[in-house]
């Protein structure tokens, strides 16, 4: 039906619903939403003014029905545009934008022209929206559309990618991935190559439309997009790799390269052509050459010299299949002699190789496809794994960092295959190599979007990875340090676990971070990782360095859960010294303390709290760590009662067993304490039941504890030894060669428990407690020979021979006699004492194995020089015969009291009352009476007073006398003199050895007129 016959008024109310649909249908076109937005703005706005014309008395005029025509043309020209681009490819929309704007905005402006008309043909009809009217149609007829910034900066960058060529992977993946993300595809292959087959539709329909410009632009832009890695379809590739490798088995296995054809090779630059077009002559070219050629302004035939009538190019598209085609046969011989090469077992043709791989992949990137489809990857990962040539292996890593460089498909198959087994040991080996390793590593990580967080998880699983890592990133290499912590950073951010691995390696810092700065789930489990490693005090001082203590103290104000969980971490770094001064100066040891004590506390938390103390006062650091934020020391007292008080309250040895190490270490370093332990706290009652318990730990603590306790106090020590048992635990202990304090304890309290106790010295001997005190002598440290020494003394009572027989048959002279060479001062002090204490029985044991008979009936026998009878170690105890003079006689002239006391006692034993001479004679043929003259110039007063006790006896002898008289008169008149005036005990002792030396010289002449009178 002809249009003037259809009423206006219906005309009218069909255009306006047209408008409407078009005005709708605008909104939802996907690309270039700006301008098609604009469109249906103004189509919305459109619609108010169409309704009042049909409210009004619209004017049925030719112009009136022209203007509603034209109008109604326009609208159908944007629903034509809006149908044209609704449903076409994204990828092509986007590439087309800059004509697709043009369109709209050229649309949009017909509409405003034919609604002025429109206007115009009803200017009284629509007086009451005029203004509105005129500033629609003047905002339509003057719009201006753009492209979106983005998008052009998009195209721009493809249309010069296209026209530099550009081959490479790695553009191919980054234009695709912005392409795709401008118009909303996702980048996965599935969606890309749904997009791509799409846009090859459009190219084909540009080819159908004999558009040949845009045929040949859209076959650029799809070789493009075609090689990012998600637009690879693999098994076409594939397939065409072994079409090309079938066209090459007739070529000889030695042959290189397929000659190009002379068509191939580019009549102007003589290279072999890759974008091949023809001008109108005929003439084929690369493109680059021709048109540098007419930009010269030549407008000949560069080859004919004939006068070109167009200087439009054509692509020659057959051409250029068939030159790719060349190269990629020419790629499968040569991957095919690479695989030779690297089959040979020759390190040089392998090196050879992997420099031809280089090239292949640097010249196209469908070789890195390639050479994983030819098997040639296998191989090399292969050879990494197995050469020993460190140049191979270096080379390896290299080559495959190439081959792998910004292509997802070779990095998956790498990582999927065993690279990884064989690339990360190469983060151990040669600086060199390592290098190679970390940066092939770090390519294998990432992805078009940065990290590749799957490979990332399955290299976390490595369990070598990470020691490897830390390694370089302390290592001297600077990038391969650099390149090891940002991978080292992505792997603790995709796996929690990995910090713990890392400081495991010895990588502390992100640990202590987590530890300090993590959320609370994190921080428990990092402080728990901490609580599970073997560290030793380097590595702990290094994690106390960089400030994980504070946050563990924070801990300590949390959960029960949290607080023991800080205890254990605490008590692990406490192990160090430098971190036990960090702790002291925190001022929470006092806190500790608290936590301690507090009854309500959980069982576990005041066993960490005491193994804490305890560290804080092990290693002989004692009371020095036991101090406030500001130094000042504690009150101790009150920690020791406590502690004594776990022993009977707490039942669980977790508890006891360190409480008793820290009386102990406090006891060891403040003596006073020990009194106030014993006495105050009734330590001794406390602590002589634990030498019974089950725990053996507990058994050797309170052994020591009962050594210093028995210093100040033994009631109850003796009557709670006679019960049963509870010797032999002592002997036990005796006899505990493993632990050398716990030898010590127990030999210093045998020592100091008192000696008029007989039933207990023959219980001891009973149960072979001499014994085990001669093993201690033989074998032990010298603090524990010491109080082993004081113990026998025992035994060596004068008044109890039978005791003294039984220390003597089990070898102790021997062993005195060797302590007077080599022990401690205070062992040869004891040492003397005791074969003082044996010598003394001497007399009397010679007496009783005088024989009855007649001496001249039996064979002569070698006489005792000091006393006269046939003597022996066995028998009668005779130093001499323990050849123990030589060393007493030595004690004297070193000149140290203690030794030289117990030295001239024991040396006394051999001179009898009543008939010194034997005794004086042997003495003055060993020299031991000069150095006993020296003491009286150098000794104490009490060793001097000794020294004229000797005196005193060997003077009886007048052959002595005659001997040294002399020289003792002079020293022993200075000391008489000086002593006259103040009375002195030594003076008056002095005086009376003088009057010896007179009543037994030869001349009793005084030598001090009126000493005597």
């Amino acid at each position: 039906m002809a249009l003037e016959l259809i009423p206006i008024g219906t005309i009218l109310a069909v255009l306006t619903n047209q408008v409407i649909k078009i005005a709708q249908a605008a909104k939802d076109v996907l690309v270039e939403k700006d301008s098609f937005r604009v469109l249906s703005k103004h189509l919305f706005d459109i619609e108010p003014v169409l309704k009042e014309l049909q409210l009004q008395e619209l004017n049925d005029s030719q112009a009136a029905r022209l203007a509603l025509e034209s109008l109604e043309t326009d609208v159908k020209k944007a629903n034509s545009l809006i149908e044209k681009y609704k449903n076409r490819s994204r990828f092509y929309l986007l590439v087309r934008c800059r004509y697709i704007v043009k369109e709209v905005e050229q649309v949009t402006r017909d509409i405003g022209r034919s609604l002025a008309a429109l206007s115009l043909a009803n200017t009284e009809v629509l007086s009451n929206i005029s203004d509105q009217v005129n500033r629609l149609q003047n905002e339509m007829q003057r719009v201006e559309l753009e492209t979106s910034h983005s998008q052009l900066q998009i195209i721009d960058k493809l249309n010069q990618g296209i026209k530099d060529q550009k081959r490479d992977q790695g553009f191919a993946n980054d234009m695709l991935e912005e392409i795709a993300h401008a118009v909303g595809v996702n980048v996965e292959p599935s969606a890309i190559n749904e997009e791509l087959e799409s846009f090859r539709k459009e190219k084909e329909e540009a080819a159908h439309r004999k558009e040949k410009a845009e045929e040949y632009f859209l076959q650029q832009v799809i070789a493009l997009l075609s090689r990012a890695d998600a637009a690879i379809n693999y098994e076409e590739l594939k397939t065409r790799y072994l079409q090309r490798f079938q066209a090459i088995v007739g070529y000889d296995e030695r042959e290189k390269q397929i000659p190009p054809l002379n068509a191939f090779v580019c009549p102007i630059n003589q290279t072999i052509m890759v974008d091949p077009v023809s001008l109108c002559t005929g003439t084929t070219g690369e493109r680059a050459a021709i048109n540098a050629w007419l930009e010269r302004g030549e407008r000949t035939d560069p080859v004919t010299g004939e006068v070109l009538q167009d200087t439009s190019l054509r692509s020659n598209l057959l051409l250029r299949q068939s030159i790719e085609e060349w190269r990629e046969l020419n790629y499968c011989l040569r991957i095919r002699c690479c695989k030779s090469h690297l089959s040979s077992g020759s390190d040089e043709l392998v090196k050879e190789a992997l420099c031809q791989i280089q090239e292949l992949v640097r010249e196209d990137s469908v070789n890195k496809d390639w050479i994983f489809i030819g098997g040639l990857a296998d191989i090399i990962i292969s050879i990494l794994g197995n050469s020993h040539n460190k140049d191979v292996k270096r080379k390896i890593l290299i080559t495959l960092k190439e081959v792998v460089e910004g292509h997802a498909k070779s990095k998956e198959q790498l990582v999927e295959s065993k690279g990884w087994d064989y690339i990360i040991p190469c983060l151990g080996r040669d600086p060199s190599i390592s290098k190679a390793a970390i940066a092939l590593l770090f390519e294998l990580l990432q992805d078009r979007s940065g990290w590749n967080v799957s490979a990332c998880e399955k290299l976390s699983q490595q369990c070598s990875t990470i020691l490897f890592l830390v390694t370089l990133l302390k290592g001297p290499e600077t990038e391969s340090a650099e390149y090891a912590k940002k991978i080292l950073d992505k792997l603790l951010d995709v796996d929690e676990e990995n910090i713990s691995r890392a400081a495991r390696a010895g990588w502390y810092n992100p640990l202590v971070d987590c530890i300090v700065q993590g959320p609370q789930s994190s921080r428990m489990s990092m402080v728990r990782s901490l609580v599970n490693m073997e560290l030793v005090d380097a590595n702990l001082e290094i994690i106390g360095k960089t400030g994980v203590i504070p946050p563990l103290l924070e801990m300590l104000l949390g959960t029960a859960e949290s607080k023991e969980l800080s205890l254990r971490a605490l008590v692990k770094l406490s192990s160090c010294r430098a971190n036990k001064e960090l702790l002291a100066a925190s001022d929470e040891v006092s806190h500790i303390m608290k936590l301690m004590f507090m009854s309500h506390e959980r069982p576990a938390i005041i066993i960490k709290c005491c193994e804490l103390i305890e560290k804080l006062t092990s290693e002989g650091d004692g009371i020095k760590f036991l101090v406030d934020g500001r130094g000042t020391q504690l009150e101790l007292e009150p920690i020791i009662t406590g502690m004594l008080a776990f022993q009977q309250s707490a039942s669980s040895s977790h508890v006891r067993r360190p409480a008793l190490r820290v009386i102990l270490a406090i006891c060891n370093s403040e003596p006073e304490l020990v009194k106030k332990a014993v006495l105050s706290a009734n330590g001794i009652s406390k602590v002589l039941p634990l030498i019974d318990d089950s725990d053996s730990e507990i058994r050797e603590v309170a052994i020591n504890l009962l050594f210093l306790f028995s210093q100040q106090e033994l009631q109850g020590v003796v009557e709670y030894l006679l019960k049963p048992r509870r010797l032999e635990a002592l002997v036990g202990f005796l006899e505990n060669e493993d632990k050398s304090d716990v030898q010590m304890a127990a030999a210093g309290l045998l020592a100091n428990l008192p000696k008029s106790e007989v039933s207990l010295t023959t219980r001891l001997i009973e149960l072979d407690g001499v014994k085990a005190i001669v093993k201690v002598l033989r074998s032990g440290t010298m603090e524990a020979k010491e109080n082993a020494l004081s113990a026998l003394f025992r035994f060596t009572d004068p008044t109890n021979v039978d005791s003294q027989r039984i220390v003597v048959e089990q070898g102790v002279y021997p062993l005195l006699v060797n302590f007077l060479q080599v022990g401690s001062v205070t062992a040869k002090a004891r040492a003397a004492a005791l074969i003082g204490n044996l010598s003394s029985s001497t007399p009397r044991l010679v007496m009783a194995t005088k024989p009855s008979f007649c001496w001249c009936f039996s064979a002569r026998v070698p006489l005792c020089p000091a006393h006269g009878s046939k003597c022996s170690v066995a028998s009668t105890f005779c130093l001499l015969e323990a050849n123990a003079l030589p060393d007493l006689v030595n004690l004297l002239r070193i000149q140290v009291h203690a030794t030289a006391y117990e030295a001239i006692q024991a040396l006394s034993t051999l001179v009898k009352e009543g008939s010194p001479n034997k005794g004086a004679s042997v003495l003055h043929e060993a020299n031991a009476i000069k150095p006993i003259l020296e003491i009286l110039t150098w000794g104490m007063d009490s060793l001097k007073e000794e020294a004229l006790g000797f005196l005193e006896k060997i003077f009886h002898s007048r052959d002595i006398v005659e001997r040294y008289g002399s020289t003792a008169k002079l020293v022993l008149v200075c000391m008489a003199g000086r002593n006259t005036h103040d009375e002195s005990h030594i003076g008056r002792r002095a005086a009376h050895v003088l009057s010896l030396l007179e009543r037994y010289s030869k001349s009793s002449t005084s030598i001090i007129p009126g000493i005597y009178g």
